[in-house]
């Protein structure tokens, strides 16, 4: 076969198997309003909510004991789990260290004194080996879910033997 007819050819497959993929992919429909689930997560008219920002920075103590240390970051997680299982922690996470900046915390409420009391019963912050900053912070509503979602494509561990 000439070249320009194995061109042709190649060009048809790709633009026949392009055709027949758009022809599968089946439009989604608009999401529906669900006023239920919107007044749930505290959403206004547009879905948004209020939040606190809190970014975790290194403290002025730093663990230098291997168990106290451990201690320490097993209560900070602990902690974090009980904010997320009492609606008070929509998400968490590490950051990458740049400026002593060492995790965020976005706490379910608009008042920083609140945000506050809730971020200082973490070991890490009452330790000193983390300092919290708090911001504002306004995001959709839908961030209420991300715990309710991770736990769904979390793969459970299996227990130590």
């Amino acid at each position: 076969m000439s070249n320009k007819i194995l061109t042709m050819v190649c060009a048809g497959l790709v633009l026949a198997s392009g055709a027949a993929y758009a022809e599968t992919r089946v439009a989604k429909p608009a999401p529906m309003y669900d006023a239920a689930l919107a007044k749930s997560l505290g959403a206004d008219e547009n879905g948004m909510r209020s939040y606190v920002l809190v970014i975790l920075k290194t403290g002025p103590k730093k663990a230098t004991d291997k168990a106290e240390r451990a201690k320490i970051f097993e209560g900070h997680f602990a902690n974090m789990s009980r904010l997320a299982e009492d609606g008070k922690l929509a998400v968490a996470g590490p950051l990458d260290g740049k400026e002593d900046r060492r995790g965020i915390f976005i706490l379910a409420t608009g008042n920083i004194d609140e945000a506050r009391t809730w971020a200082s019963t973490d070991p890490i912050i009452q330790s000193g080996e983390m300092v919290a900053e708090y911001h504002r912070f306004f995001s959709s509503a839908a961030l209420m879910m991300v715990n309710e979602v991770h736990g769904k494509i979390e793969k459970p561990k299996t227990p130590a033997k």
